[in-house]
C-alpha cells in the first residue's frame, strides 16, 4: 500500500500555503462501493471547504485516504498503518461496520476514530477511543420495526417477512426488527449479499402474503429483489434500512418503498440545501445519506483538532465531553457521544421513494 499521500492532502497544503505544519487526519472505506464512494466525496468536500476556509487555526487539514475493501482483514492493515503513522491524529471511518469492528481493535488505546455509516450493535462499547456519527441498529431497526407495526388494521395485526443479508449489517438489522415488530412474523430467513437469483425468494414470499416485507440489506440484493416482485406482481409494503439509499437509482422498482436513513438530497434546511449545492457542483452527482454522514464526521474531527489540536489522547477526550451546547451541529444532527461511542439519541428516519425522491414518510 502506497505511503503517498492523496492528492487531495496536496491540494489541502498548497491551499493553505505551507505556512504552518498541516493537521492530518486518516480515512478508510469500500471506496469502490458505490455508498463507499460517496463516504470518500463527502470528506473531499468537508477538507475542501475546511482549506478553502484557511484551514484549522492556519493549520492546512490532510486527509490520507485508503481503500480497506470492506473488508475486516484489511481494514485491520490499513488500521495498523494509521496507528504507525504518528502524524495521523485521528481517523473518519471505517465506513461499513464489518471494516470498523476489525479496525476498532487497533485503535483501541492509541488512535481515535469516528466511523461513518458502521451501524452493528456489536460496535457499541467496543473501545473508548471508537465513535459513530450514525446510530446503532438496535436503534434503526426499533423505528423501522415502529413504522411497520403502523400497517396493522382494527382487527388485524401487521404482517411482516423478513430477508437479510447473512453478514454483520444484515443480522444485526435483521434482529433489532424481530425483536420490535409487534405483529405477526411469517418468515425470517438470509439471502446472500450478491444473491444470483432473487425469483425463488419472491415466489415464497407470495405464499405467505405478508403486509410488509422488511429486508436487511444493501442496494444490489434489495434491487433484485424488488424488480423481482415487479415482475411476479408482487405488492406487499417493502421497507429496507439506510443500506437501500442508493434504490432510487431505479424509479420503477423503488417506487412506492420505504427506506430509513439519516438524511436525503431533499432536507429543505438552509445547511441542507448548501451541502447538496456544493456537492452537485463537485461531483455532479446528488449526495446521499453516506456522505452527508462522513462530511459530519470530517468537520467534526476538525472541530476536535481546532479546540486541542494534534494530540491524539486530548482528541478522544474531547469527543467523549461533548453535550448538546458543544456538539457539532451537523446536517445528520448534533454529533456528541454516549459512554459508548455511540451517538445520543435517534439520528434516523423512515422516508418514502415518490418519483426518484425521498419524502418524509407516513403508513398508509
Amino acid at each position: 500500500m502506497s505511503k503517498a499521500v492523496s492528492s487531495l492532502a496536496l491540494l489541502a497544503l498548497a491551499a493553505c500555503g505551507g505556512l504552518k505544519e498541516p493537521y492530518v487526519v486518516g480515512a478508510a472505506g469500500p471506496w469502490k462501493q458505490g455508498y463507499g464512494l460517496q463516504n470518500l466525496q463527502g470528506v473531499q468536500l468537508a477538507a475542501e471547504e475546511i482549506n478553502k476556509a484557511g484551514g484549522i487555526n492556519g493549520h492546512p487539514f490532510q486527509v490520507i485516504t485508503r481503500d480497506d475493501e470492506g473488508d475486516g482483514t484489511v481494514a485491520a492493515k490499513v488500521a495498523q498503518e494509521f496507528v504507525r503513522n504518528r502524524k495521523i491524529s485521528a481517523v473518519i471511518g471505517h465506513v461499513n461496520s464489518s471494516g470498523m469492528l476489525s479496525a476498532a481493535r487497533v485503535y483501541d488505546g492509541d488512535l481515535p476514530a469516528v466511523a461513518t455509516s458502521a451501524t452493528s450493535p456489536d460496535l457499541t462499547g467496543i473501545s473508548s477511543w471508537v465513535f459513530r456519527i450514525i446510530s446503532s441498529d438496535s436503534l434503526n431497526g426499533i423505528a423501522l420495526a415502529t413504522f411497520a407495526n403502523k400497517f396493522a388494521t382494527r382487527n388485524t395485526a401487521a404482517t411482516a417477512a423478513v430477508l437479510y443479508e447473512n453478514n454483520t449489517y444484515g443480522r444485526g438489522l435483521a434482529d433489532s426488527f424481530r425483536r420490535s415488530f409487534h405483529g405477526e412474523l411469517v418468515s425470517l430467513d438470509p439471502i446472500n449479499a450478491d444473491l444470483p437469483s432473487a425469483e425463488p425468494y419472491i415466489a415464497y414470499l407470495k405464499t405467505k402474503k405478508p403486509k410488509v416485507v422488511f429486508i436487511a440489506g444493501r442496494v444490489a440484493s434489495g434491487l433484485k429483489l424488488l424488480q423481482e416482485a415487479k415482475r411476479q406482481g408482487f405488492n406487499p409494503v417493502f421497507v429496507g434500512g439506510d443500506g437501500w439509499q442508493g434504490i432510487v437509482s431505479d424509479t420503477v422498482a423503488s417506487e412506492g418503498t420505504y427506506i430509513g436513513m439519516s438524511f436525503t438530497p431533499e432536507d429543505p434546511s438552509q445547511a441542507a440545501r448548501a451541502f447538496v449545492a456544493a456537492f452537485e457542483k463537485k461531483f455532479g452527482t446528488p449526495p446521499d445519506a453516506h456522505a452527508a454522514l462522513a462530511y459530519d464526521a470530517t468537520k467534526l474531527v476538525a472541530q476536535a483538532l481546532g479546540e486541542k489540536g494534534a494530540n491524539r489522547k486530548a482528541i478522544r477526550n474531547y469527543l467523549h465531553s461533548l453535550t448538546r451546547e458543544s456538539a457539532y451541529a451537523g446536517l445528520t444532527g448534533p454529533a456528541f457521544f454516549e459512554d459508548t461511542g455511540d451517538p445520543v439519541g435517534m439520528r434516523f428516519r423512515v422516508l418514502r421513494v415518490q418519483k426518484g425522491l425521498l419524502t418524509v414518510a407516513e403508513a398508509k
